[in-house]
């Protein structure tokens, strides 16, 4: 199996994406996690998924949109979505957290619609929603390494920034920070992470890698940085292992990732219940 994946490009371009976005997602996901904002990663993937029918729907009904790729209608959808979320929320000032269901309901909605009236299109779909390990082509790979530099490049610009208003929003726009403009910033760095995942984790599971690897790592860590850290490291042992998995089983990529990322996190939690009973025992026998 490893020389399957050191011999044919898919596999290494599955691979090598993979690596990506395996550091990118659990760096937006300790931001969204620390932020209690993790819903909107499962929002802007819904509309990615929105903008995708929509290409594939074009592509359908008329040739000349052969050449235009439908990931790249989704990043489109999902950059404009992250405005609309900004601007949702000065609408329901009050209660904020509508304009996540809201947008991801109207997603939805219209997806299932379009696939409805191009009866359903094609295998494409099922790939696009849990992800492939031959979706990955010589140009999605320049594509999601350009991308994945660029947020990298915003994020360590705005980081003083975002971990300010990662911890008190208030204390941030007191200070001077201008959180409208940083927040619309994330917002579309987080369209931007979703859009370089879909192929290999699939629409629907893209937010549980961005969030899961960080839910993991604030069970372990004791400061930012090792969040950082152990999110990173725990997002590639899951890739690699749903990426070599997937492919010895034959099975869908993204739920593979996602089942080895809920794993991780389930022993983690029964560890940590675990020690604390030791240390209440151990309590216990002092006493005594």
């Amino acid at each position: 199996m490893l020389n399957d994946f050191l011999q044919f490009d898919f596999l290494q371009n599955a691979l090598l994406s993979g690596i990506i976005i395996g550091i990118v997602c659990p760096i937006i996901g300790v931001f969204l996690v620390i932020r209690r904002s993790s819903l909107i990663a499962d929002t802007l993937s819904h509309v990615t998924f929105a903008g995708v029918a929509t290409g594939l729907f074009l592509q359908k009904q008329f040739s000349f949109f052969q050449v235009i790729s439908p990931v790249s209608i989704g990043t489109a959808f999902s950059l404009v979505g992250g405005l609309v979320i900004d601007r949702c929320k000065k609408i329901f000032r009050s209660y904020e957290e509508l304009a996540l269901p809201i947008i991801l309901a109207v997603s939805i909605g219209y997806s299932v619609v379009l696939i409805s009236l191009a009866d359903g299109f094609n295998a494409n779909v099922y790939n696009y929603l849990f992800g492939s390990l031959t979706a990955v082509s010589d140009k999605d790979l320049k594509w999601i390494f350009a991308i994945a530099l660029i947020v990298l490049f915003i994020i360590l610009l705005l980081f003083k920034e975002l971990f300010f208003l990662s911890f008190d929003e208030e204390a941030a726009s007191s200070s001077g920070i201008r959180v409208k403009f940083v927040n619309i910033v994330f917002t579309i760095l987080v369209a931007l992470v979703i859009s370089i995942s879909l192929n290999i984790v699939g629409i629907l599971l893209i937010s549980s890698l961005i969030t899961l690897p960080a839910a993991c790592a604030l069970q372990l860590s004791n400061s930012f940085k090792q969040m950082f850290l152990y999110s990173i490291l725990i997002s590639l042992v899951a890739i690699f292992s749903g990426l070599f998995l997937s492919y010895y089983f034959d099975i869908a990529t993204g739920g593979t990732i996602v089942l080895v990322l809920s794993t991780i996190l389930l022993i983690i939690l029964l560890m940590k219940q675990a020690v604390k009973k030791l240390i209440s025992i151990e309590r216990m026998k002092v006493i005594k």
